[in-house]
């Protein structure tokens, strides 16, 4: 357990994105060492699973696609570079939390 009383016993972690009209919505999936799943949303809620495959098919029924498997095409869909999509990043849940929701611009 780190300083903030948070588990460290995690064997994955991975970013999910959606991107509803005008926005880009952050999940942050990690598997534990036990095999169960956490999705950290963008409400600041962590969602527990039994296993990855649910977590995961949790994620797609609601429309999120795992960072590691977008490409270049993806992300000019959503008009960005794959570059620039870079999941939110900090030291505890508190400091990701404000970074979870990004306003985007209008597709053209």
């Amino acid at each position: 357990m780190d300083q903030d009383g948070n588990e460290d016993d995690y064997a994955r972690e991975e970013w999910w994105l959606a991107a509803p009209e005008h926005l880009l919505v952050w999940a942050r999936l990690r598997v534990l060492d036990s095999g169960v799943a956490q999705v950290f949303d963008s409400q600041g809620a962590t969602l527990v699973y039994e296993s990855e495959d649910v977590a995961r098919a949790a994620l797609m029924d609601a429309d999120f696609r795992a960072l590691d498997g977008m490409d270049d095409d993806d992300a000019e869909v959503l008009g960005m570079l794959l570059e620039e999509l870079q999941p939110p990043h900090g030291h505890d849940e508190e400091e990701l939390l404000p970074q979870m929701l990004r306003t985007l611009g209008p597709r053209h």
